[in-house]
Formats: C-alpha cells, sequence, structure tokens
C-alpha cells in the first residue's frame, strides 16, 4: 500500500504553515516608529542639582511613559522610584522630565525610561553608572611658607691663646605646600547637536527562542515522516503475507 504524495505534501504544509509563523513573530526586529531612548545623561555621567532627561519616548499604540531611578546595585523591582509625573504624549529627542538630585545622597545611581502601550506591554531601555555628586570637595588651604631667622653669632675678641667658634643652627625646614585636586570622567563621545550618542543594547533571548522553536518543529516534521514510514512497511509486509496464504490455498 503506497501512500499519496498530495497527502504528504498536504501535511508538510500544514506543520510549515503552524511552525514558520510562530518562529518569525518571536524573531522579527522592533518595527520602524518604536523608541524608548535616554540619551541624557549617558552611562558614566557625573551629574548635580536639577537635571534634564533627554530622549525619546515614541511608539505606534502609545498609551504613556515612565521614568524612574534606582540607587546601585538594583537587586530588586522594588528599588525604582518614579520620576516627575506620568508622561501621556511621545517625545522625540526632547526633555522627558526634570530630575532633582539635590534631595538624594551622592551615590551611584540607574535611570529606566519604559513606553508603555495600549494593550499593556511596554519597551524599556535603562541607562547605568550615572554618578550623583552633589557635595563639592573642600580644599585644604595651602599654607604659606614663613622664613626661618638665621642666627649669626658673634664673633668673640681675638687673645693670643685661644678662639672659640660657635656652630651655626640648621635651617628649619620649610613645609610643603599641598594641592586637591578633583578627577572628573572622561566625557562621552557626542553626535551631531551636542547631544551624546545612544548606546542601543540588543536582546538576543527572542533569536534563541526561534533557533530553539524551529529546531523543534523540524524534529517534528522529521518523527512524523518517519511514522509514516514505519505504517508504510508495515503495510507491505501484511500484503506480502496475504499474497503468500493464498498462494499456497491455490496449490
Amino acid at each position: 500500500m503506497k501512500l499519496k504524495k498530495p497527502l504528504v505534501w498536504t501535511l508538510f504544509l500544514l506543520l510549515a504553515a503552524i511552525v514558520f509563523p510562530v518562529t518569525a513573530s518571536i524573531a522579527a526586529p522592533p518595527k520602524q516608529g518604536e523608541l524608548a531612548i535616554i540619551t541624557a545623561p549617558a552611562d558614566n555621567d557625573v551629574v548635580r542639582g536639577v537635571v534634564s532627561i533627554i530622549g525619546s519616548a515614541v511608539h505606534p499604540a502609545f498609551d504613556r511613559y515612565e521614568l524612574a531611578y534606582a540607587i546601585e546595585p538594583v537587586t530588586s523591582n522594588d528599588q525604582w522610584v518614579g520620576i516627575g509625573e506620568v508622561g501621556r504624549e511621545q517625545v522625540v529627542n526632547g526633555e522627558l522630565a526634570q530630575w532633582d538630585t539635590t534631595v538624594l545622597p551622592d551615590g551611584s545611581y540607574s535611570l529606566r525610561l519604559r513606553v508603555v502601550r495600549n494593550d499593556g506591554n511596554y519597551n524599556e531601555t535603562e541607562v547605568n553608572h550615572v554618578v550623583i555628586a552633589n557635595a563639592v570637595p573642600t580644599e585644604t588651604p595651602t599654607p604659606s611658607a614663613s622664613a626661618t631667622p638665621t642666627n649669626t653669632p658673634t664673633p668673640l675678641p681675638p687673645t693670643p691663646t685661644i678662639v672659640i667658634e660657635l656652630p651655626t643652627p640648621e635651617a628649619t625646614p620649610t613645609p610643603r605646600a599641598l594641592t586637591v585636586t578633583e578627577t572628573l570622567p572622561t566625557p562621552e563621545p557626542t553626535g551631531e547637536g551636542g547631544l551624546p550618542i545612544p548606546k542601543v543594547k540588543v536582546d538576543t533571548s527572542p533569536l534563541k527562542s526561534a533557533c530553539l522553536l524551529g529546531a523543534g518543529g523540524m524534529l517534528v516534521i522529521f518523527l512524523f515522516f518517519g511514522f509514516l514510514s514505519a505504517i508504510r512497511l508495515a503495510v507491505l509486509g501484511f500484503a506480502k503475507r496475504t499474497g503468500r496464504g493464498r498462494r499456497r490455498r491455490k496449490r
């Protein structure tokens, strides 16, 4: 008994129609018009006072955007604290919010931007190691060098037999001037308009999921064809046995 080729191709196309659209949807890159970027401040920047957070929050199904900060290291979602009010309008390379750092202790912080869509899902980006340094270091006053008077001994009157010479006292060492310097981090490279170049983070987890799903789909297809081959062999064996039995009865 032979399986018909149209039936095999129909089953193959049915499996392909199920597996490949799912794989393509997982591995698809972000669509044009989706932006969740913080361009200033950037990673490793030092800030103080009231800081203007610059970036873009755009999506075709835009609902709102949210800004938050957390002191590093960030180990829990509960550490994030909102900055300002929720943004209800899309922003393209403009001010997202103002961050008042004067009420926070100096240290290293992370910033997070979430662009929430109408369906409740969101795109987000983070900026790490933003250092708040509102406390300006106090400079140590430089002591002025004072001249130490040198005592010149008074020569004794000459005598016919004895001459006494007194040693000259050693000079007091002059104190050195101390200078306090503050080293600031090297500024990040900037693009057109003086804005820092945004750093794009690539998430490879969708690609890994797509590869695993595609491999699983191909395994299911091979198993299915193996199962069909086994059925075909079994049917052919049964047909041969039946034919031999009929021949023996005729004899």
